[in-house]
């Protein structure tokens, strides 16, 4: 390769990206993730995208999981980014349940509920594929996230 895994690094960091916390529950309780490698697939049937790394403590969970939820942060949200991108634990962090016992967080600028329909290998990552089952939205700015730093869009 004529470029190291930093350049790579900087030239995908300069692609703005939402940021998301996607959430599980697990035989030891609820836990998330924050990821900013979320995309749509399909409209018909309603497809999603993730990518969780392997290398990450929380991946097996996922993996594992049968369904999840993927939150569209809001402006205003990146004390949940920082805290779930430290760790996946809900301490001090308010939930409900949903479909398929998913930790639910409130407050996000979009939600989707997932059944975790398909995943494939893609190299240091996993490509999770969920089948979008209920959405809740609200008319809230998104976080953004851009060259190592969370952003608010101006209005």
């Amino acid at each position: 390769m004529a470029f190291s895994e930093r350049d790579l690094r900087d030239a995908l960091g300069r692609y703005a990206t939402g940021v998301t916390v996607v959430t599980t529950m697990t035989p030891r309780g609820p836990l998330g993730m924050t990821v900013n490698s979320f995309s749509s697939v399909s409209l018909d049937p309603p497809l999603v995208l993730w990518s969780p790394a392997r290398k990450s403590s929380r991946f097996p969970a996922f993996e594992a999981s049968s369904h999840f939820a993927i939150h569209i942060l809001a402006a205003d949200q990146r004390p949940l980014a920082e805290h779930f991108a430290r760790n996946g634990d809900f301490e001090g962090v308010s939930h409900a349940p949903g479909i398929g016992e998913t930790p639910l967080l409130s407050g996000a600028a979009a939600r989707l509920e997932c059944l975790h329909a398909v995943h494939y290998d893609g190299g240091d990552h996993l490509i999770v594929v969920g089948e979008v089952l209920r959405i809740t939205e609200a008319d809230r700015p998104p976080l953004v996230y851009h060259r190592g730093r969370y952003l608010a869009l101006p209005d």
